[in-house]
């Protein structure tokens, strides 16, 4: 289990480079952003707030005549 052990920061560049050379920079942001909106989800299935709740960032017609627009 040495391996661990001599994991330092070169290292971690290199995976690092080679991780933005494999996807592209514009990939890694939307994975991140993916991910991020997932475990924001989870947290808030476990504290109770996810579920039946309608977006907020979604504006909601409040006449029929605004639904048919």
């Amino acid at each position: 289990m040495n391996i661990l052990r001599d994991f330092g920061l070169p290292e971690l560049l290199i995976i690092l480079v080679i991780i933005i050379i494999l996807f592209g920079p514009g990939r890694i942001g939307k994975v991140a952003g993916e991910l991020g909106k997932g475990i924001r989800s989870f947290r808030d299935g476990l504290s109770g707030k996810g579920g039946d709740k309608k977006k907020e960032d979604e504006p909601q017609p409040e006449t029929a005549e605004e639904e048919k627009k």
